[in-house]
């Protein structure tokens, strides 16, 4: 089997289409959420906080000199990347959540047919279509 050939097999399998799918579609799902925190949800938290931006939050570690820029501890930037993450699991969470409530319940097998039965005599468990109990010799009926 050609490479090529062994190639277009495998990326023409179904799963990894729905791989694919999945990473376009949550890469763009990341970015929305990326956006919804930083442009909707910080900036009435920060209001609240007395006008603060969290992407202002930095600690500088070393001053900027001449044309080299300061280095900078940006810990507010982390923090909605924090907020990000925390939302888009909680995202995920009630997706997987829905899709596990409209899979179909397993309905439970059906009790299978006895194979033994009790001689009337003894009480022993033997084969359903036995004629004689192998313990006590009883003939049984049939």
């Amino acid at each position: 089997m050609s490479m090529m050939k062994e190639f277009k097999e495998f990326a023409m399998r179904g799963n990894v289409v729905d791989m694919a799918v999945g990473i376009v579609i949550g890469g763009a799902f990341g970015k929305i959420v990326s956006s919804f925190v930083k442009d909707v949800l910080m900036p009435p938290i920060g209001l609240l906080l007395g006008g603060l931006d969290f992407n202002d939050l930095a600690v500088t570690l070393k001053a900027a000199v001449g044309d080299t820029p300061a280095v900078m501890l940006r810990y507010g930037a982390w923090i909605n990347t924090i907020i990000d993450f925390i939302i888009i699991a909680f995202a995920i969470f009630l997706v997987i959540k829905a899709m596990n409530s409209m899979k179909k319940k397993e309905e439970p097998a059906p009790a299978a047919a006895p194979t033994t039965k009790e001689c009337p005599y003894c009480h022993t468990q033997i084969p359903i279509n036995a004629t004689r109990c192998p313990h006590c010799t009883s003939q049984l009926e049939a």
